[in-house]
């Protein structure tokens, strides 16, 4: 197999290994990137030489951080709509359906940074192992975005209100908080991960996993689950944030300041695109659901203004718009979520190999 300077792709016994390649950019995908994956994978699906997909990151510092946001903001700057990122979004959130659907063992490993579009081509995939070093997060109510890739309904399958809590703070977790959420299946050391990714080669996923596999260090969600749930079934965004601050927690009251920070539209869209994700049932209802609110996006100020503050000035100061939850109408809201008409993204109803298993 052949892949691309991106995405390097190459066959060895009985696996397939593709690997994100932009290890200076943390593997950040691009729509090159997103583009090869799908073709890797659907070659990979046909080859009946290929019993495993193995995904890993290029580089020692994570398997992926997103999508490149950088290449958003230049084509929101363009003024003519951004319709390259709404392109580039079509096509993987696509792709994630797809990595859900894989007829094939899809092993990711979840060693290092793993945040938005990263967990988009990981999280979803049959075999998800993460090692000491992973740091998973879906961040982006930080740049005036919602989840996307289908991660709210990674998150809204989390124990109680965990997943609220990690979708509307953006706060990353560890090895054992990951496999708590659903999110991860698998711990491995990072020591023993050229072995494990080597064995795949020769031996079938689930004795190799067997081989290599072990207790994940302890998390931290597990012993503020009780305030966390308490505090995020509230009916409201400002209502959390109400709970949080009088919690008496110190962590919640923490936790208070941080969602104070973040963009208010995002926060209260994100609320409600969760929350509705418990009840749209597949995959692919979410990701439909991820496109009308990323193509709305793209039209709220806050998008540019975080993208700007966060990763452009790097000021960490942004001037979101409007400044607070309380001036966020219930009508933006539903905004954000109501169809698209004919620029609907419609994707075939499916099953993901992990629900079949269940």
């Amino acid at each position: 197999m052949s892949g691309s300077e991106t995405l390097l792709v190459r066959t060895e016994g009985r696996a397939a290994y593709l690997t994100l390649n932009r290890p200076r950019a943390l593997n950040a995908l691009t729509h090159e990137m997103v583009r090869s994956l799908t073709d890797a994978l659907a070659r990979c699906e046909a080859d009946p030489d290929v019993e495993t997909v193995v995904l890993t990151g290029a580089g020692e510092r994570g398997l992926c951080a997103g999508g490149d946001i950088r290449s958003i903001h230049e084509d929101l700057r363009s003024g003519q709509g951004a319709p390259a990122t709404a392109a580039f979004w079509a096509d993987e959130y696509r792709l994630n359906a797809r990595i859900a659907r894989c007829a094939k063992p899809y092993v990711a490993v979840m060693d290092g940074i793993v945040m938005g579009g990263g967990v988009g081509v990981s999280a979803h995939g049959s075999v998800r192992v993460v090692t000491e070093r992973s740091r998973v997060a879906m961040p982006e109510t930080g740049i005036g975005f919602v989840p996307d890739v289908g991660g709210c309904r990674l998150l809204a399958r989390a124990p109680g209100e965990l997943g609220t809590h990690l979708a509307l703070t953006g706060t990353p977790v560890g090895a054992g908080d990951a496999l708590l959420c659903g999110l991860a299946d698998h711990f491995l050391p990072a020591d023993r991960l050229g072995d494990f990714v080597a064995d795949l080669s020769r031996d079938p996923v689930q004795d190799v996993v067997r081989r290599y596999a072990g207790g994940a260090p302890a998390g931290t969600l597990e012993e503020q689950q009780e305030w966390i749930d308490r505090c995020y079934a509230a009916p409201t965004a400002e209502e959390i944030v109400r709970r949080l601050t009088d919690s008496g927690e110190p962590a919640a009251k923490e936790t208070a300041e941080t969602l104070r920070a973040k963009s208010p539209t995002a926060v209260k869209v994100t609320l409600a695109a969760l929350r509705r994700a418990r009840e749209l049932g597949s995959l692919e209802r979410v990701l439909e659901q991820d496109y009308r609110i990323s193509l709305r996006a793209l039209a709220s100020p806050d998008l540019m203004e975080g993208i700007r503050a966060q990763v452009i000035d790097k000021d960490r100061s942004p001037r979101w718009s409007p400044p607070a939850l309380e001036d966020v109408p219930e009508e933006t809201v539903a905004r954000f979520l109501a169809p698209l008409g004919e620029r609907e993204l419609t994707l075939a109803a499916g099953h993901s190999t992990r629900e079949a298993a269940s």
